[in-house]
Formats: C-alpha cells, structure tokens, sequence
C-alpha cells in the first residue's frame, strides 16, 4: 500500500461515525456474548483453527452481526466482501462467486461473503447463492434481525449454523461508551471528555442494548464541546430524542408483544397487559389491529364467563375508529384491564372447535327432516318440517327432540366451566341435558312446517 492509499484510508477513517472507528479488532474486544463466541465456545474455536462454517446472525440492530463478520474473516486467512440484500442482485451474486472460485482454486483461499439483511433477499437470490455455499465455493455469513426459520429458505438455513445475538446488557454498553471516551485514535479521548454519572445511566438506558445507537448518541452529544467539557443528562437526552428502536411493527418482535398482551390477559395481569399495550401502541402498531386481538380475546379466552367482554370490546373498537390516537389509547387501556380480571373460559373455543372438526371428519347427513323449513307445497308434502316440536308449547321452553343427524347422535360440545356467568349457564345445561334423558310426553300435538 502506498503512501497515498494509507492517508486516504486514514481519512476516511476518521470521517467515519465512532459507532464505525470504534468497532473491535480483535475478538477480545467484543463486549458481550460470551455464550456465542467468548474463549472455548465452539464458534471461537472453530475460528482459531481457522475451519469455518457458513453461518447466519440473528440478533437485533447494534449487537454486533457485522462486527463479528468482519472479525471471523480477519482472524482466519479468508479473504471478505460484503454486500447488502438491499442493493444486490443476482448478477452481483454471481461475480462474487467467480471470483471465489478463483481464489480458491489459485490460491487457496476462501472467501467468506457477507451478506446483510440476508431476510431481503427474495428465493431467486436464496436460490443462486445456495450451490456454492454447499460446493464450499463461498462462505456464507449472513445477518438478519428477523427470525431466519421465516425468512430464509429452508436448503440455504439447513447448511448454516444458526448463531442467536441477544441485546447486548446494560454493562456491555457502558464498557464501550468508556472504551470510546477514553480512546485516544478511534475515540474520544484527546479529548478529554466527562460524562456524569446521570448522563452514563440515562445514555445506556436509552441505548436498549443498541451499542450503535449509544456511540453515536455519545458522539452526537459531545459535539461542540470544549476540551475537557462534561457531557450532562440534558445533552443525552437531547441527542437521543428517542429510546432507540427495538421493535419493528411488521417483523417478529410484533407478534412477540401481541403474544405477550394476549398470555398476560389469559393470566388475569392487568399490569401487564398495559406494559404490553402500551409498547405496541408507542411504538407504532396499527390500534386496529391491537383491538381486532381483543375482540378475539374477548371470544376465546373469555366467552360466556363474561357475557360483557364482548360488547365492551367492540364498544372499544368503535372508540378507536371514532377518535383515531393518542386518545383511542385510553379506549384499549380500559378494555385490556377489564379482559385481564375478567372470569376466563375457552369452553366456547373448545366448543366450536370439536363441532368444526366433526364437520371435517365425519359424514355429512342432511338435516333431519322435522328440522327443515317448509315454505312450499312440495316440501310439505314431502314431509319437510314434519314431527317438529315447537319448544314454547314446552313446561321451560325445552323439548327432548333429535336436532343433529343420526351419526351424531349424542354428541356434546359445550362444557361450560364454573367461573363467572357459565356457572349459571352449567346448571342450566345440567337441566337442559336432563330433560333430554327423560323426555315428558309433552303437547299431544305437534306443529309440522313451523316457520324459523
């Protein structure tokens, strides 16, 4: 490298963001993940023999995929590239692999490609890159804060090792905002910069695990500053202006939180099905969606144990497309508390359940015929609606009559529990079901061709 090429690339170094300058060299600077590549993992020691595998990052944005990407490739004798899913294409694909091919071929040497956002690519790139990742031709590295089962194709996934990036903890975010504070190359340490203790914990707080976000949070914050100068809460929090994002509305850590809000429900936590809601809420989800989860939860999860949970849900969702947000939020507040201490059953779940999977697996009968309407000549005289018994002609409106083919005679399907009103609903079934043992004789006439 010449003298020219190595000011250039110094420059641009020092133009870069510190989130950029500050990155580890080596694998004893990674803060985090011990579990994942610290000293005796099976990663850490397949990269110090130098026998790499193809691999795929998940973890959320800031924990370090394109990090240890780089530093898997500089640790061994690989040669690196990078591309984007969101910038590359088939052709791309394709010239990598050439060249891979020569360099393993003419030098011996592999190359392990990079690939970002990996859950952009559609199947046809999926499909392109996967022969040459099991020739051995590349390999494969790819990063994605998207669950990989879902995004990528289930050849490339099965010749990958899946390697899961959790957020990084609140002490691995302080060791490295010290690290760039005291840095004198990368950092900010010519500097000579102070950051109060309230301003530490306010910037780690924030930076949700993100070590992006804190760096350049950091960096932003310490603009304009004098040597020697303290970064206070106030500078954070103006450099901030947000908590840095976690939560992608459309991804999994969506179906995460409605999953969440619906278990805490079922668990009768109130306090919890708030936290949930309001996350979903502040961090963008559609409220219509959220309330649509409600109403459903009013149905499976509650039922007959509360008769008003369902009105009171789709009471909620015509505040919420009456008034749209912020307000709306109260809305879902007040319908999400009442669901959680309401009485729980899923009897009618259960229910509905069992008779749907009859209707798949058993012989669909017609209708028994004294069930059927009658409203021509011909059906009546055919016997259409023929031996029906009207109920209200009945001691309590109930009648002992067959209101199911005969394959499914007998069959049960509502159980009803014992909590909140389906006590009262299961001592009137235990009348209903007892009446229909011992059927009274009843009206001696019967009324053929009811209408419905």
């Amino acid at each position: 490298m010449d003298l020219f090429e190595a000011n250039r690339r110094a420059t641009l170094e020092q133009a870069a963001p510190i989130s950029a300058r500050m990155r580890p060299r080596n694998l004893t600077e990674i803060a985090g993940h011990e579990d994942v590549i610290g000293v005796g993992t099976l990663l850490r020691q397949s990269i110090e023999r130098d026998q790499l595998i193809s691999l795929v990052l998940w973890g959320p944005p800031g924990s370090g995929k394109t990090t240890i990407a780089r530093l898997i490739a500089n640790e061994t004798r690989a040669h690196f590239v990078a591309i984007s899913a969101v910038s590359s294409g088939v052709a791309e694909l394709r010239s990598i692999v050439r060249d891979a091919a020569d360099r393993l071929g003419m030098h011996s040497q592999p190359t392990v490609l990079f690939i970002d956002e990996i859950h952009r690519f559609n199947k046809a790139q999926q499909d392109a890159i996967l022969p040459h990742v099991e020739e051995g031709t590349v390999i494969l590295i790819g990063a994605t804060t998207e669950n990989p089962s879902f995004e990528v194709n289930a050849p490339l996934l099965s010749r990958s090792r899946v390697v899961v990036l959790g957020a990084l903890g609140d002490n691995d975010i302080e060791t490295i905002v010290t690290r760039a504070l005291t840095d004198d190359d990368r950092g900010l340490g010519n500097r000579r910069l102070q950051l109060s203790e309230e301003a530490r914990a306010l910037l780690v707080n924030l930076a949700n695990g993100d070590a992006r976000f804190a760096l350049n949070t950091l960096e932003f914050a310490a603009a304009g500053l004098d040597v020697g100068g303290t970064i206070d809460a106030e500078r954070v929090l103006q450099a901030a202006q947000r908590r840095a994002a976690t939560y992608d509305k459309s991804g999994e850590a969506h179906y995460d939180a409605i999953s969440a809000l619906h278990k805490t429900l079922r668990g009768s936590d109130p306090d919890a099905a708030l936290y949930w809601l309001a996350r979903m809420l502040e961090r963008g989800d559609d409220p219509l969606y959220v309330v649509r989860r409600l109403v459903r939860f009013a149905t499976e999860d509650v039922g007959l144990a509360d008769p008003h949970a369902l009105p009171l849900a789709i009471a909620a969702q015509q505040a919420v497309h009456f008034l749209g947000m912020p307000e709306g939020a109260l809305a879902l507040a007040e319908l999400s508390v009442y669901l959680a201490l309401a009485p729980k059953s899923n009897a009618i779940y259960r229910a509905y359940s069992a008779a749907s999977g009859d209707v798949a697996s058993t012989r669909n009968d017609p209708v028994p015929i004294h069930l059927r309407n009658a409203p021509t000549r011909l059906m009546k005289d055919l016997g259409y609606g023929r031996g029906y018994q009207y109920a209200h002609d009945f001691e309590d409106g109930i009648v002992a009559q067959q209101n199911v083919p005969d394959n499914l005679r007998g069959a049960t399907y509502y159980e009803p529990t014992e909590r909140g009103f389906e006590a009262e609903l299961g001592n009137r079934m235990q009348r209903i079901r007892h009446a229909y043992a011992s059927p009274s004789s009843g009206p001696a006439a019967t009324r053929e061709g009811q209408s419905e």
